[in-house]
Order: C-alpha cells, then sequence, then structure tokens
C-alpha cells in the first residue's frame, strides 16, 4: 500500500540489544505508523556517514516500533552502539509494503536470513488465511520468537544442521500447495523461490533488499530491473510482485 505522507522524528531508544551473533533488536518510543513491508530510515550520528540506513519494520505497538537489523557496515555498527535513553533520528513510514487485501488463501511465508525482519508485522496483521512460515539460517536462529507464540505453522532449516531440517529453505516447500507465496531474504534465494512458483504457476510477492541514498526516490540509487523497465526500489518498493522482476 503507497504512503506519501512520511514524518521525522527524534526519538529515544528503550532497548537495543544483541539477539544473535551480529544481529540487534532495536525498540524505539514514540507513537508510529506503518503497513507490513514497509520501512523507516534511521541515523544515529551527526557526520559520517552521510546517508542515513534503511530498516524495515519488525514491529509496531501502541507506544513503540521495533527494527530487526543485521551488522553490515558503519552505519549499523553505530546504531548497535545506541544504549537505552539516546535519541536516534526516524524517517517514514516509506516505500510500499505488502497489500494486505490480495493475500488469501493458503499463504507461505518464505525469509532467508534477516529477511525474516519484515515477516513478524507481516504474519501479525494477515486475517483469514492459513499461513505457512519457513526461514532460513546459515546456522543461528533469530527473529522467530513472537511468530513462534502465534498458532502457525513454522519450519526452520539452517545450512550447518544445527536447528531443523539441514539445508536450504527452497527444499522446505513446493508453491504448488499455496495460492500465495511471500518471500523477503537474499537475492539469490529470492531468485530461486520466484522460479520455483513461475514454474507452478503460484502468486508470488517479494520484498527487496537494496542499498538506498535518499530512501524517497529522488536519487535513483535503488533501482531494480523489471517487465516495465527500471524501478525504485525505496518508491515503487520494496514490494515487487516477482513474477515482474528481472534478476
Amino acid at each position: 500500500m503507497k504512503k506519501d505522507n512520511y514524518e521525522y522524528k527524534v526519538c529515544k531508544v528503550i532497548e537495543n540489544k544483541e539477539v544473535a551473533k551480529g544481529i540487534f533488536k532495536l525498540s524505539i518510543e514514540g507513537k508510529f505508523r506503518g503497513e507490513p513491508g514497509q520501512f523507516y530510515m534511521l541515523r544515529a550520528w551527526e557526520k559520517e556517514p552521510i546517508l542515513w540506513r534503511p530498516i524495515s519494520i519488525h514491529n509496531i505497538t501502541s507506544n513503540s516500533i521495533e527494527f530487526l537489523y543485521q551488522l553490515v557496515g558503519e552505519g549499523t555498527k553505530l546504531l548497535s552502539n545506541l544504549i537505552q535513553g539516546q535519541e536516534v533520528k526516524v524517517m517514514g513510514p516509506l516505500g510500499n509494503g505488502f497489500d494486505l487485501e490480495e493475500i488469501k488463501g493458503k499463504v507461505a511465508v518464505v525469509s532467508g536470513g534477516i529477511g525474516v525482519a519484515p515477516m513478524r508485522y507481516l504474519v501479525d496483521n494477515i486475517k483469514d488465511s492459513e499461513v505457512h512460515i519457513f526461514a532460513g539460517f546459515r546456522d543461528e536462529v533469530y527473529g522467530l520468537e513472537e511468530i513462534s507464540e502465534l498458532d502457525l505453522s513454522v519450519k526452520v532449516s539452517t545450512e550447518d544442521g544445527s536447528v531443523g531440517h539441514k539445508g536450504y529453505v527452497t527444499e522446505l516447500f513446493n508453491p504448488k500447495d499455496y495460492d500465495l507465496v511471500l518471500c523477503c531474504g537474499p537475492e539469490v534465494m529470492m531468485y530461486r523461490v520466484i522460479n520455483m512458483c513461475k514454474e507452478v504457476g503460484t502468486k508470488i510477492y517479494v520484498s527487496e533488499e537494496k542499498k538506498m541514498a535518499c530512501g524517497v526516490g529522488a536519487c535513483l540509487g535503488c533501482t531494480c530491473k523489471t517487465v516495465s523497465g527500471n524501478k525504485r526500489t525505496c518508491k515503487d518498493g520494496p514490494v515487487f510482485n516477482g513474477l515482474d522482476l528481472e534478476f
């Protein structure tokens, strides 16, 4: 669902903890809004790095917003150093999320690695559908604690076999069994899931993960290829019809 009326706020950190190696959950105080699949731009520094960091919505409560993010560079390293009471700048909600009205029937929610981050808020908002969760990780499992508390089918794969199925998440499900697949994760994994859906004619929506500069569609720095030309991931996405994407 498209939302152009984003807001800029300076808010205080409630909690910022490491939930797995290199994976952090940041809770920020305030009144927030957003659709599943949308994201916020975050900044907790004055000068370098120049760019804000785009982080998908992990959850929204009555008085807070949560972000699940991976430590990958200087920006996320600075975010990981935030402690309770410190201030962080947030801008959002941004982008197009999952269209909840399109989510019907038997649904597979498929994630890989940090792609699990937007799925918490998504499954909370899916109504009147049978939802099955498939989550893949290299080794350590994270981001499923709250999802596991819901009355949903959850299957996990790890590449090292330490938890659940040993192998890849794409080995856990057959898209032919579903009316719709919702996916987020590494590009190579999403490409595989999209091809699996194409082969059997199952609808699929994916949330693209791209480096973003402005977050509002002005700089064209996060374009992706589609059957109808280049699209801006931050503005036209990050959620796209998977069958429209070209890898």
